[in-house]
C-alpha cells in the first residue's frame, strides 16, 4: 500500500482500480503512513495554521426530502424557523468582534428565501465588513440564481455532490432529485467564479469502495478549492434511522487521501467528525485538515438544526466554542487563525 500512497505523494494520479486497494485494504500501518504525508503536504501550504468559518444555520426548512436529513421535508416531528436578515447580521456582527473573517451561511433548499433577499443579505454582509468572506451553503439553483449571489458578493459556495455514483445516489434521494444536475451546479459555480466545494458523507448507507473510489475520480476531475467530507451519522426520524454510522477511521483516512489529492485544498475537521469522537476534530487536523466551523447560530435554534442525531455544541455560545477550539488545536500543536483563510494556490 506504500507505494501508492507514495505516488500520491509525489501527484501522480491513481487509477480507479489503485484507490479501491487503498480504501479496502490498506492497514492501520498504512493509515499512519498516510496521515504522515498529509500533515506533511498540508503543513507545505498552511503550515500549523487552522481556519476558522462562523457557521450561520439560518433556516431549517427544506424542499428537499433526502433519506439522510433531519430536516427534510417529511419530518413532521422538525420544529421550523427561519431567521430574519437583522438575525443574521447580528450573529456577524458577534462573529466579527470575535475576529472571524469567513461567514458560511447554509440552510435548507428554503423557497422563502429568494434570490432577491439572498442578495440582499450577502450584499449587506459585504457592505458592513468588507474585509471578510462570505460562503454559501444553500443547495441546488441554476446558473443565473448563482451568478446573481457571486455578483452581490458571494465568494465561496459550499455543494457536497453527496456521491460520484448514479445508482448510488437514486438510493439516497427521492426520484426527483438528479444527480446530473448537482454536478452541473458544482461546474456553473466554477464557470462564474466561486471557490467551491463539494463533498460526501463516508459510511453512507449502501456505499461502497468503488462508490468512494469514484468520488476521488470526481473530486481530481472537479479540482474544487474545498472538499468537506465527514461520517454518516443517522438521523431518528428518517428511513435511515437504523442505519449504521460511518466510522472515524474511514473518514480519516478518506481526509488523507483527499489532501494528497488536491494537496492546497481547505478540508473541513468536521462537527460529525467530533460527534462520533471525543477526539474527533483533532484527530482530523492530525489526518491533513486544515479548517474548523464553529457555530455562530443563535443558540435558540442550534438544538433544531439537526441533520443527524447528538449533534455536538448546540448549547454553546460562540465565544465559547471559539475559545474551546482554540484550546483543542493549541493541545496538538496548531494555531486558530481568524484570517477569510483563502485557498493557497499551487
Amino acid at each position: 500500500m506504500k507505494e501508492l500512497i507514495d505516488k500520491l505523494y509525489s501527484e501522480t494520479a491513481l487509477t480507479r482500480a489503485e484507490y479501491i486497494k487503498l480504501i479496502k485494504e490498506h492497514s492501520e500501518d498504512d493509515a499512519q503512513y498516510l496521515f504522515s504525508l498529509s500533515v506533511k503536504r498540508r503543513e507545505e501550504y498552511y503550515g500549523k495554521d487552522v481556519y476558522v468559518r462562523g457557521l450561520i444555520e439560518f433556516t431549517n426548512y427544506c424542499k428537499n426530502d433526502c433519506y439522510y436529513c433531519g430536516i427534510r421535508r417529511s419530518n413532521k416531528n422538525t420544529e421550523r424557523y427561519r431567521l430574519t436578515k437583522d438575525d443574521i447580521m447580528s450573529c456577524c456582527e458577534q462573529g466579527y468582534d470575535l475576529g472571524f473573517r469567513t461567514f458560511v451561511l447554509q440552510g435548507g433548499e428554503d423557497p422563502y428565501f429568494t434570490d432577491e433577499r439572498i442578495c440582499d443579505i450577502v450584499s449587506a454582509i459585504k457592505t458592513n465588513y468588507p474585509d471578510c468572506a462570505v460562503t454559501l451553503s444553500i443547495g441546488e439553483k441554476e446558473h443565473d440564481s448563482y451568478k446573481a449571489y457571486f455578483d452581490a458578493g458571494a465568494d465561496r459556495y459550499l455543494l457536497r455532490h453527496e456521491t460520484a455514483d448514479n445508482s448510488h445516489y437514486s438510493r439516497l434521494h427521492p426520484a426527483d432529485m438528479s444527480p446530473r444536475h448537482r454536478k452541473q451546479c458544482l461546474y456553473d459555480l466554477k464557470s462564474i467564479g466561486y471557490q467551491v466545494g463539494c463533498g460526501f458523507m463516508v459510511g453512507s448507507p449502501f456505499q461502497t469502495a468503488e462508490n468512494l473510489a469514484d468520488d476521488m475520480l470526481f473530486i481530481k476531475e472537479l479540482s474544487p478549492q474545498m472538499v468537506g467530507i465527514g461520517p454518516f451519522i443517522s438521523q431518528h426520524d428518517t428511513p435511515f434511522s437504523e442505519m449504521a454510522s460511518g466510522t472515524m477511521e474511514q473518514t480519516l483516512f478518506m481526509l488523507g487521501l483527499i489532501r494528497l489529492t488536491i494537496p492546497n485544498v481547505l478540508l473541513p475537521s468536521t462537527t460529525a467528525l467530533g460527534t462520533i469522537h471525543p477526539l474527533g476534530r483533532e484527530k482530523g487536523i492530525l489526518a491533513g485538515a486544515n479548517v474548523i466551523m464553529p457555530n455562530l447560530s443563535p443558540v435558540s435554534v442550534r438544538k433544531k438544526y439537526l441533520l443527524y442525531d447528538n449533534k455536538i455544541c448546540t448549547g454553546d455560545e460562540a465565544a465559547e466554542c471559539k475559545k474551546c477550539l482554540q484550546m483543542r488545536m493549541k493541545s496538538i500543536g496548531y494555531n486558530v487563525v481568524t484570517s477569510r483563510g483563502d485557498c493557497k494556490p499551487k
